[in-house]
């Protein structure tokens, strides 16, 4: 269910790869997202983050 608690902003480019079924997102339980990768780029799904922003 989308509620304004687990929405991520993406990119349309961005945006498109997850509807499209390859990647996955979640919300951490610090609540920041986790991206998780498709079968055939990693078959462990090891979560992803984005660390740029965090740099501030």
């Amino acid at each position: 269910m989308t509620a304004l608690g687990n929405a991520v902003l993406l990119c349309g480019y961005h945006h498109r790869l997850i509807h499209r079924g390859d990647w996955t997102v979640r919300i951490a339980a610090d609540g920041r997202p986790d991206f998780l990768p498709p079968s055939w780029l990693d078959p462990l799904h090891t979560p992803r983050r984005n660390h740029y922003h965090l740099r501030c």
